[in-house]
Formats: C-alpha cells, structure tokens, sequence
C-alpha cells in the first residue's frame, strides 16, 4: 500500500515538473531546454560566469523572438533579447516592472532590505529620501576625503614596489576602495592599505566570494522567497549582520556624544533619521529608522566597495596591455592636474580621455552582468499573444549586449574612442547599461566614477604599467564571485614616474 502511494506521489511530481517545463513551449517561445533540478542554469559542477553563460544564450536565440524562455529550478524567467522590449521593460511600461524581484526578509534579515533590493511604494519613499544625498554638491563635498585617501594609497604601491615591481593590483584596488567607503559610509578609518587583515576588508571579502553551498541557499531563497521567509532564512551571513550593526551603532552613538560632524553619507543617514531633512534643505524628506540606516550603510558599502575595485582593475588590465592608451589617459590627467591646479574636484570632472577609458571598460567587463525585473501586475506583450503573468522574472543579459558585434564592433577590443561624444550620440538607446537604465538606475553613480577616477589618476599620475608574465590574458572570471572578478587577480609591472 505504501510503495503504491510513494510511486503515484513520485509520478504525479514528474508530471508536475514536465508540465512545469513544458510552459514556453506551450505559449510558442523559443526557449532554453531546462534540466531538473536546477533548470537553464546549474549551480554546481563544471561552470562559467553568469555573464557568459546568459551570453551564450542570448546569441544561441537573439533575432527568433523578442525573449526567449528559460528556467530557474522549475520556474519559468525571460531572457531579453530585444531591444524595444528591453525599453519597454525598463522604462516605458516601468508601472509593470518596478520592482526586481530580489529576496528581502525585513523581519528576519533586514540588512536586506536596501535601496536594491526593496519594492513598490518602500522603494519609492526611499529612493526620494536618499536621492539627494548623492547631489554633485554632496560629491564635491566628499572628495577631499577620498584624495587623501588616494594619497595614501599612492605611498602604499611605492613601497610595494621598492621590493618588487611586479605587484597583485586587484587587493590593492579592493583595499583603496575599502578606505574610501568605510570612510565615506561609516567614518571609520579602516586602514586596510596599511593593513590587509582589516574587518572591513575580510567582510568585503565574505561577502562578494560565494561559496557553492551559498549558490545554492541562493538559488533557494531567490526562486521559493515566500517559503523562505516563513523558514527564517537569511541571505546576509549572521556575522557580517552583526559586524555592520555594531560599527552603526557604535559611529552614531559617538558622533551623538561628541557631537562631531564629517562630511560623509553616515552624516546624511544621521540627518534624515533624526530630522527628517538634509541640512541646508527646507524639503521635508521622512525619517529613517535604524534598521534603514544600516541597510543603507551596508549597500552603499557593496556598492562603493567592489564594483569600483571591479571597474578600476579591469581598466588597469587594458591600460597594462595597451600602452600607447595609457600614455593618452596620462596626458589627459596631467592636463587637468595642470589646468586646475592640483588633483582636485575640478580636476577630476575634466578628465574626458580618461572617462573614455573607464566607460569602455565598463562596457567590456560591466560589474553588473544582468538585470532582473519582476512582473508586478499580468502583461500583455506588445505584438505577440503572450502575456507575462505577475510574479515572473525578467532578465536583461547586459554582458552580452555589450559584447554584440552589431552594437559594438569587434567587441573583444579595448577601444575607448567609442565614447567619444560623438559616437555616444550615434550609438543606439538601451545597448550600453553598466548602470542600469529608467527610474532604478544606480543611484551612486556619481560617487562611484569619482572614486573610479581619483584611484585611476593617482596611479596614472605616478606610475607605468605594463603586462606581468602571470598576467592571463584574456582574463579567466571566477565563478566563485557574483561580480565579473579575474581569477588570479591582476598581475602587473609597476615602474615609478619621477616627477
């Protein structure tokens, strides 16, 4: 009698399953063959990087439909292919797709319930409280702390190279940007250039290396996110909750007793929790409660901390293999340095070759592979008799729109003069996304190319790179990484420029 009810539950959940990966071809959309359990995608075993693997996909189907259909576990998601449809999804039709569909649990895990990762009219109220404080005056008002930052990480690769003058570059990058966010987001100095055991460093480091038994609690909570939430699963490891509790606790607490003030985003978080308003503003924005400071913190921290390491280290990797475009973008920083009087803000703003330069790299290595979209109400597609049910996922494969041939000429090359103003003018809407695009764009964006900008011109300033023989080329992206991240990091030559 058992064996006869475990096998009627065993073949009525294959039926369930097929039927389940039965669905785009039901609904006439090319699709992805899935695989049970894990779908189109496998989390575990012999694996490339998200970005090629939705590269390979969006070349096998590009031109068949306006999507394709693929599977994450048993769920269907769509995979963009078009760019009219990727408008509609993210800004012309954006009333259905505002949210991104990304696990968040305020009760048990609310270190996720940041800027990224919340929803609806919370994402809304949000966005308009923190907005201002990434203003171009509130940048102008940061950057001193970030160059003196880059003075001091200046000091630590001239004593790296006094040894040797072949250096790791990708820790020193991740260790820059660590100062300069733990410094800009918490106040703290972390003086992990100083010192690579640094807590913040070593949490940078949990945080973005995924091990594969995370990938998987990852695919978990992202496909089943209400069961999750009813099983308490958090997606922030516990230690690092607790870690970026304390650090927000302890800032506020002093700067409450002591009364000290710094020009940094913890100074705005504090305004806006406390009053409601940003000094030297009459617009009531809100307050914040504390668990919305310390997400805020916290994203500010992934954000700050590894897409612009990411940025600037691939940008140091083309640099290193084309001289003649580093000498350019040493000129260019030199003529601003110059003209403005020293390595200041203004200078910074007036570095176009060297802008140049960065956007490419962002184009061929984009931090952000994919964009997700979750369907927030049933859409009927335009010119098609499909309609996308609410709830199911969108996914825009940035890495591969970037490497498309008909949007970018022999994608493989490193060729700032793509970004020339007048290329960016003739260049089609919706083909370059590195910081994603309508209303949920990034919203640092500022900070994020001015700390880009201050490392690369401090290095550009006072150093020559060349290629290092453990250099590999063309880089290798570690699987083990949720950024685009080059596996044995960035080995160069480093030779001195005497001033």
């Amino acid at each position: 009698m058992w064996i006869f009810l475990l096998l009627s539950i065993a073949v009525l959940l294959i039926l369930q399953v097929r039927r389940k990966y039965s669905y785009w071809k039901r609904h006439g959309v090319p699709f992805i063959q899935p695989r049970f359990p894990f779908g189109s995608i496998t989390p575990v075993g012999d694996r490339v990087h998200s970005s090629q693997l939705m590269a390979r996909f969006y070349n096998q189907l590009k031109g068949t439909y306006p999507f394709a259909g693929m599977y994450f576990f048993t769920n269907p998601v769509v995979l963009a292919l078009d760019l009219d449809f990727i408008k509609n999804v993210l800004v012309r039709d954006f009333q259905y797709f505002h949210d991104r569909g990304l696990y968040h649990n305020e009760k048990d895990d609310p270190l996720t319930c940041h800027l990224f990762n919340i929803e609806g009219t919370k994402w809304t109220n949000l966005r308009r409280k923190l907005l201002p404080t990434f203003s171009s005056g509130k940048m102008k008002m940061m950057c001193p702390t970030i160059l003196a930052i880059a003075d001091r990480f200046r000091t630590a690769i001239e004593n790296s190279i006094s040894d040797q003058n072949e250096i790791e570059m990708r820790d020193f990058l991740a260790r820059f940007t660590t100062d300069v966010i733990g410094t800009c987001a918490f106040g703290i100095d972390c003086n992990s250039l100083e010192n690579p055991d640094a807590e913040f460093l070593k949490m940078g480091n949990k945080i973005f290396e995924v091990p594969t038994s995370r990938i998987i609690a990852y695919f978990f909570v992202s496909t089943f996110q209400e069961l999750s939430k009813k099983l308490h699963i958090k997606a922030v490891p516990e230690d690092v909750s607790r870690f970026f509790y304390k650090v927000v606790r302890e800032t506020m607490a002093y700067r409450q007793s002591s009364g000290v003030q710094r020009n940094d985003f913890m100074n705005l978080l504090m305004q806006l929790k406390e009053k409601g308003e940003l000094e030297g503003s009459d617009e009531k924005l809100g307050t914040l409660t504390l668990d919305e400071v310390v997400a805020q913190a916290y994203v500010f921290f992934l954000g700050g901390y590894e897409t612009s390491s990411t940025n600037m280290c691939f940008c140091l990797y083309e640099l290193a293999l084309n001289g003649e475009i580093q000498e350019k973008a040493r000129e260019c920083v030199q003529k601003a340095v110059a003209k403005h009087g020293g390595l200041n803000y203004e200078a910074l703003m007036d570095m176009p070759y060297l802008e140049q330069c960065i956007y490419e790299a962002l184009r061929k290595y984009p931090p952000i592979a994919n964009l997700f979209r979750s369907v927030t109400q049933d859409y009927n597609v335009p010119n098609s008799n499909v309609m996308l049910p609410k709830g199911m996922n969108v996914w825009i494969p940035i890495y591969a729109i970037h490497h498309d041939p008909e949007f970018f000429p022999e994608p493989e090359l490193f060729d700032p003069e793509r970004f020339t103003q007048e290329e960016c003018e003739k260049r089609k809407p919706f083909t370059y996304m590195p910081f994603g695009e309508g209303p949920r764009t990034c919203i640092a964006t500022r900070f994020g190319m001015m700390e880009t900008k201050t490392g690369l011109a401090t290095l550009l300033m006072n150093f020559k790179f060349t290629k290092s023989a453990r250099l590999e080329v063309p880089p290798k992206f570690s699987t083990k990484h949720v950024m685009l991240t080059p596996v044995g990091g960035l080995w160069v030559k480093v030779e001195k420029i005497e001033q």
